[in-house]
């Protein structure tokens, strides 16, 4: 059974938020673990909040986490910020994303109304008259291409049969 949604807001209540707290520290403390250990990747988490704890919670260990960092530092620049995006870097990256995937879905629906039209100029609709030059010479090319794929095939079914 899922849980429903929850509103992501600041939580007013002192010990309901202190609870919450400590519930997402510990999952995200867990998860880096499972994480670490799926992936075989070595990682740590620094959680700090200076409202409940004095101390911030480190895992595995603090020691463990300061080699962790300083093997992380002794690194060359050019290694250590190959992969690291800041919240500009990753909304750029997003929106490069959707972008292509836009091109990609405008160019997939072109090609089926281009089909589209080219059905209903098979079986005799006039929807043809009704397009302007550049629409029709990609049918044309659209009916060139099906042609030369239909003869492919042909002479492949002829072959086989052939052998």
């Amino acid at each position: 059974m899922s849980r429903k949604k929850m509103k992501l807001a600041y939580i007013t209540n002192d010990t309901k938020r202190k609870t919450t707290y400590k519930k997402r520290t510990n999952g995200l403390v867990k998860k880096v673990r499972e994480l670490t250990t799926l992936c075989e990747i070595e990682a740590c988490a620094i959680i700090h909040s200076p409202d409940f704890d004095s101390q911030p919670k480190v895992w595995p260990s603090y020691a463990g986490a300061q080699q962790l960092l300083s093997e992380f530092k002794k690194l060359p620049h050019s290694i250590r910020n190959n992969k690291m995006v800041n919240q500009e870097r990753f909304l750029e990256q997003s929106i490069a994303k959707a972008t292509q995937q836009l091109k990609k879905r405008r160019k997939e629906n072109r090609q089926k109304d281009l089909k589209k039209f080219m059905f209903q100029g098979l079986s005799g609709k006039g929807i043809l008259q009704s397009m302007n030059a550049m629409d029709l010479n990609e049918v044309s090319l659209l009916v060139e291409q099906n042609l030369k794929d239909i003869d492919k095939r042909v002479r492949v079914l002829i072959n086989e049969s052939r052998s």
